[in-house]
């Protein structure tokens, strides 16, 4: 493990005292020259930072609260995410974040500028992207006013690549991320993608391949050996991502209902043209000019071999990296039929870990469970095989 991780957890685990035993944080940190120097800020300054968390000034709502533009002191933008004050999740991913990325910089993942742990309050704080997600942009039903050409949309596709690969491959241990989706692909005024959102993360011990937890994402984005057995890997945020790139290709949700049943899925409505040799059909009709259909394609055909059912089949994210940048060819025998959302949607989705009695249905819809297991507790299991 690198020493800033180790570093991380100290101040995660001090974190926690304040929370336990209700010191302030500004306690925890001063005076402690081996701890990441997360900025600490006073709830006070948060407040008037975003005009006492004016609606004006909302710009996101998750699972575990709100996020609102701010203007600190010295001029600098920020996104102030409010986690629940009387959710326990709330501090858990409190928690959960500062553990992820309290010392990890990268351009395709956000930077944490600070928190507060104030009293009841828990909030992060991290630097202010100007695009907002492309949930919100390439994919909303409101007008938006970037222009999604085809090299925009390679580099939004390639950075979230570098970024996973990142989390997967450079970074001892590595993190699993657990909710790729495009609401957590946030865009800077370049269109720099960063991945955001690390509260349901995960680190993976040494010589794990899973963690065993319950599950909690969006079902379209879901591996399924994760949806059905609360298995989380590698291979299941690449399952996210090829999904992820689908969307960026077509510009198209992963599901909507409104349309013809044999449409409502996007990953099977892809497969169904892959098979019939009709591929560029899913393209979006509006990526203009610089399209490049031969390139397009391919991106699709990645999408589809990070979906493969059998998590062996899929892609590691660094390999992934080269399929989109084009140094390596993709094998077109290696492609077999993905894990389709049909296949498991009405099969029992577990919500505790693997050997767990409980289980609960889910239709196929966006879902987050109501139960999340601590962050890296005892709880979580892991299996040291080969995957």
């Amino acid at each position: 493990m690198r020493e800033t991780q180790r570093n991380s957890f100290k101040f995660v685990a001090k974190m926690s005292c304040c929370f336990l035993f209700g010191k302030r944080a500004q306690h925890v940190v001063e005076g402690d020259d081996d701890v990441h120097s997360v900025k600490v800020f006073s709830y006070n300054e948060l407040r008037k930072a975003t005009q006492d968390f004016s609606g004006a000034n909302k710009i996101g709502e998750g699972g575990f609260g709100s996020v609102f533009r701010g203007m600190l002191k010295d001029g600098t933008l920020v996104a102030v995410k409010v986690l629940s004050a009387t959710s326990r999740q709330g501090v858990r991913e409190f928690l959960t974040e500062l553990t992820a990325i309290s010392d990890i910089k990268h351009e395709n993942l956000v930077t944490l500028v600070g928190c507060c742990a104030e009293g009841s309050h828990r909030i992060l704080v991290y630097n202010y992207l100007e695009k907002n997600s492309l949930s919100q942009t390439l994919l909303g039903s409101s007008y938006s006013n970037i222009q999604f050409n085809w090299r925009a949309r390679v580099k939004i596709a390639v950075g979230v690549a570098r970024g996973l690969a990142f989390l997967h491959e450079e970074i001892r241990p590595p993190i699993i991320h657990r909710d790729i989706k495009a609401s957590n692909i946030l865009l800077d005024k370049d269109l720099t993608p960063k991945i955001s959102d690390f509260g349901l993360a995960r680190l993976l011990p040494p010589n794990a391949t899973h963690v065993s937890t319950r599950v909690a994402g969006t079902l379209g984005y879901l591996a399924p050996e994760y949806a059905i057995r609360g298995q989380v890997t590698k291979k299941s945020d690449i399952y996210s991502f090829g999904v992820l790139l689908l969307e960026i290709v077509s510009g198209r949700c992963n599901t909507n209902t409104r349309l013809p049943h044999e449409d409502q899925f996007l990953l099977e409505k892809t497969w169904a043209l892959y098979e019939q040799g009709h591929l560029d059909e899913i393209v979006d009709v509006d990526i203009g000019d610089d399209l490049d259909v031969e390139e397009a394609c391919l991106f699709l055909k990645v999408g589809l071999l990070c979906t493969q059912d059998a998590m062996a089949r899929r892609p590691h994210m660094t390999t992934v990296v080269r399929m989109l940048t084009g140094s390596k060819n993709i094998s077109m025998e290696k492609i077999t039929r993905p894990a389709l959302i049909t296949d498991f949607a009405e099969l029992k989705v577990s919500s505790k870990p693997q050997g767990a009695s409980e289980t609960r249905s889910y239709p196929s819809r966006s879902f987050t469970t109501t139960e999340v297991t601590e962050p890296f507790s005892s709880s979580e299991t892991t299996t040291q095989t080969s995957m």
